[in-house]
């Protein structure tokens, strides 16, 4: 199989859908990797590195789209990426769906079929290839909250973790998933005075034993989210629900409620956003205000640190990478039912159920793709 890797063009997107080491166990494979040259400049890999490990290099990503029978990206494709997409060829990356109507339109006309790495499901339950983006956001969510809410950058200027006979700053971590658990290690590092909200006793239980008493823990409901926003001087939103676009927990009355120079880091932007005056921002134009609170909306977070991200998500995406070229895309969805949960599109048809509901579209079962 000829797979194809072109350069991520998403505003700041350093990342690469295939590190040279997952190159090198393709080729091994008897797999053709075309990679578009300059791809994985971003983490510190040329060309020459790439060819080492076995690839072929194109001059322009049109190549790419063009011969590739499997298309292997990190963020969704941007418009003129999806105008070169063609029926039959594979496309795997992510897609985020959910809240992008006019994403979901040119992929439904392409023809092509469209695996979303963050609806690719383990025999646990859980998300493997969102999981290591989302460990890096939730890491990465505490370092932003901090630099922002300095003075000198539009916060209010406290300190993380306070010093000795001044308070620390107050962290409303909401959702104990993934990106919660994430965040929490840092900011109670940083010495933060660190709250969890989240509906699932079960969650906030594995994160008090996991964390100790230092952690403070509760039952999310309104009341609480009024209380604990009120109060909060930085809150990271970490809450998902696969496929589908992220609830609106914190309304716009909150925002009027709580601190001028609090911040907002809502890592769930991707799918939409936690919070209902949240809006896509890029690492050139990180934030926003609102009712003086700063909302930092970064829909690819990780990309600010490719050489940890790029790794990590190709540490979790090879084996699936593997499977579908080695078997072809229809039996290696027959063989997994994990993988077979990442189809989004098919055929102009949507086949992930969250995705349709949210956008108010026909669901095809993914099932019909296998026939």
């Amino acid at each position: 199989m000829l797979i194809g890797v072109p350069r991520e063009i998403k505003v700041r997107e350093y990342r690469v859908g295939l590190t040279p080491t997952s190159v090198r166990e393709l080729t091994a494979h008897g797999h053709d990797v075309l990679v578009e040259t300059g791809a994985g400049i971003g983490i510190g890999m040329e060309d020459e590195i790439y060819i080492r490990a076995g690839a072929k290099i194109a001059a322009a990503p049109a190549e790419i789209f063009a011969k590739a029978d499997l298309i292997i990206k990190v963020k969704e494709p941007q418009p003129a990426e999806r105008k070169m997409l063609r029926p039959g060829q594979v496309l795997f990356t992510y897609l985020h769906l959910a809240p992008d109507p006019d994403q979901a339109k040119d992929l439904l006309t392409s023809g092509a079929t469209c695996i979303a790495y963050e609806t690719v499901t383990s025999p646990t339950g859980t998300l493997p290839l969102l999981a290591p983006m989302s460990e890096v956001a939730g890491r990465m969510a505490i370092q932003a909250g901090a630099y922002f809410l300095e003075k000198a950058h539009g916060g209010h200027g406290i300190l993380i973790g306070g010093v000795p006979g001044v308070d620390p700053a107050k962290v409303v971590v909401i959702g104990g998933g993934v990106v919660g658990t994430h965040a929490v290690d840092v900011a109670l590092g940083l010495g933060a005075n660190v709250w969890v909200l989240d509906r699932n006793v079960d969650v906030l239980r594995r994160l008090w034993t996991q964390f100790g008493r230092s952690l403070n823990t509760a039952f999310s409901t309104r009341d609480a989210l009024d209380r604990h926003l009120r109060a909060a001087d930085l809150v990271v939103c970490g809450v998902l629900i696969p496929g589908a676009a992220a609830p609106k927990l914190i309304t716009r009355e909150h925002i009027k409620m709580m601190k001028t120079g609090s911040v907002i880091v809502d890592v769930a932007i991707d799918q939409g956003g936690c919070c209902e005056t949240s809006r896509p921002t890029t690492h050139d134009e990180p934030t926003f205000i609102v009712d003086g609170v700063i909302h930092y909306c970064v829909a690819n977070m990780p990309g600010g640190v490719p050489k940890t991200s790029a790794h990590a998500l190709n540490n979790a995406t090879l084996p699936f990478v593997m499977a579908l070229a080695d078997k072809g895309w229809k039996r290696a969805l027959r063989d997994d039912q994990h993988l077979l949960a990442g189809l989004n599109i098919w055929n102009g048809k949507i086949t992930c159920a969250p995705v349709a509901a949210a956008l108010g579209l026909p669901h095809t079962p993914a099932t019909e793709a296998l026939l």
